[in-house]
């Protein structure tokens, strides 16, 4: 996964540019627009990654993404903190993030 944001103070949100779809019984995320002149491609998303995406999408902080994946999803919040961790640096390098 691959996408990038921009912070706001600690907020995140994903890039305009970027959709969400689902695809079949896969979720991917391609750049639209402006965005596709430095991301060409899609990124596939497992159903948590898309539900993170679509936090980010409305704006959320690192912190707040945990706590709500933990919460629909379950899990050890500091394995769920690793996975967040790796997904946002992904998406930071897809230059997905604002």
């Amino acid at each position: 996964m691959l996408l990038i944001m921009r912070k706001e103070g600690n907020n995140m949100r994903a890039k305009n540019g970027f959709i969400l779809r689902k695809v079949g019984n896969q979720y991917v995320v391609a750049a639209t627009g402006e965005a596709s002149r430095n991301f060409n491609g899609m990124i596939r998303l497992n159903d948590e990654a898309a539900f993170a995406f679509g936090q980010l999408q409305g704006g959320t902080t690192e912190e707040e993404l945990v706590k709500a994946l933990v919460e629909k999803y379950g899990g050890e919040e500091a394995e769920v903190r690793a996975d967040v961790a790796n997904f946002l640096a992904k998406l930071k390098e897809a230059d997905a993030l604002v």
